[in-house]
């Protein structure tokens, strides 16, 4: 059973026998069906059960030709209407199974981040229409197994333009050094050495997290969970229609990133609130948006950036 059910409100579900309805139902219900055509006369089928607004859980699956639908997997899902756009995006398939994780190489936190592509059956449509495409946006969301709230810390009153330039200095100087530049390198090694200084000083009178604002950073063996530390910018509690359990829904800024996290109001500590900060782990996954690749004629299968 997947590890991220409870997240969007079905904390009572132990079993796959209990989750078996559930699924037979998003298949029959046929809600937000996706079909495309695959081997030896059968389809490729994803369907999607709503929980609650813009989440649910999605189904993918085989049809053959004698009309007996072949369950593949499912997975929970949170849709997200904010954009992050890349020039550095790419997919990568699974090795067990044909899904997908993204890659965005030109993320703003300074890493780069991999999640799970939600829309993998539309990837597969668009590779057998033999369409030369490259991610244009990611519309990233992240399932919390667990979290708490913290209370914001005192801001210094700052420039926008300037924290903008700032912003914009540091990923440039990221973007190089992934190039190679020795420069750029030596003046991040430089600026990580004075950070921790002046962290190592600081951390004698005061609590680590009244000195760091935000952090974004993999965690654990799963290449798309991270541990995140970032402002909630917007929130809304949502009631599974199922199991009438909350889901907290909020807009998070993270390392100049804004995406949505959903947690199970039962796994959060704290009260959340607009200006507080949200601590937890997530799984991270994304909805991508694909445009044609007009800079190459012919897709390169070994170039992730293209997708045919």
């Amino acid at each position: 059973m997947h590890n991220f059910l409870k997240t969007i409100g079905f904390s009572k579900i132990q079993t796959d026998m209990q989750l078996e309805p559930l699924l037979e139902r998003a298949v029959n219900d046929k809600y937000r069906t996706l079909i495309i055509n695959g081997n030896e006369g059968s389809v490729i089928e994803q369907y999607q059960l709503p929980v609650a607004p813009s989440m649910g859980i999605a189904v993918v699956g085989e049809r053959t030709p004698d009309g007996v639908f072949h369950r593949k997997y499912y997975f929970p899902y949170m849709r997200s209407y904010d954009g992050t756009l890349t020039e550095a995006g790419s997919v990568e398939r699974h090795l067990e199974k044909e899904t997908y994780a993204g890659v965005l190489e030109d993320f703003k936190s300074g890493i780069t981040l991999i999640f799970y592509v939600t829309n993998s059956v539309q990837l597969r449509e668009l590779q057998k229409m033999d369409m030369h495409v490259k991610a244009r946006q990611a519309f990233l969301t992240g399932l919390a197994s667990d979290g708490k709230i913290l209370l914001p810390i005192e801001k210094k009153d700052e420039d926008p333009e300037a924290v903008k330039r700032q912003s914009n200095e540091r990923r440039r100087l990221f973007e190089a050094a992934r190039q190679g530049d020795q420069e750029a390198i030596d003046t991040l090694t430089e600026t990580d050495i004075n950070m921790f200084n002046e962290l190592h000083q600081r951390i004698v009178t005061e609590d680590l997290y009244s000195i760091v604002e935000t952090t974004f950073m993999p965690t654990g063996v799963e290449c798309d969970i991270y541990s995140i530390l970032g402002e909630i910018v917007s929130l809304r509690v949502k009631e599974n229609v199922y199991t009438h359990e909350n889901v907290v829904d909020m807009k998070i800024s993270c390392n100049d990133c804004i995406f949505h996290v959903a947690i199970n109001e039962s796994d959060l500590v704290g009260i959340p609130a607009v200006g507080r900060r949200f601590k937890g782990k997530i799984w991270m996954q994304g909805n991508l948006e694909f445009i044609e690749n007009d800079s190459d004629g012919q897709a390169d299968d070994d170039n992730a950036d293209a997708v045919g």
